[in-house]
């Protein structure tokens, strides 16, 4: 994800579980895609435990990130181009 100090992130949840973000996107937005691990986002391929979930309020992407050392995090993003890149390339939520 490219350097993640770059993209003007907010932090919904630190220290979470992959399965604890999920539960909070699938709780908390409408709009949700899955991913798996490996999905190219930001220049870097995502890590965590299938089905990753991200989630989409117009140009904002919602989504788990993990720093090594450090846990993983769910982040609130804007980001146009990548909010129409996961809408053309991942599975949405039936």
């Amino acid at each position: 994800m490219g350097c993640v100090e770059n993209l003007g992130y907010d932090v919904l949840l630190s220290m979470a579980s992959f399965k604890e973000c999920r539960e909070y996107i699938e709780k908390h937005y409408t709009e949700i895609y899955y991913v798996d691990p490996g999905f190219k986002l930001f220049e870097k391929r995502m890590i965590g435990i299938p089905p990753i979930a991200i989630a989409l309020e117009g140009s904002v992407v919602i989504l788990p990130y993990t720093k090594p050392c450090h846990g993983t995090f769910l982040l609130r993003v804007d980001s146009e181009e990548a909010a129409a890149m996961i809408r053309s390339k991942a599975r949405k939520k039936p």
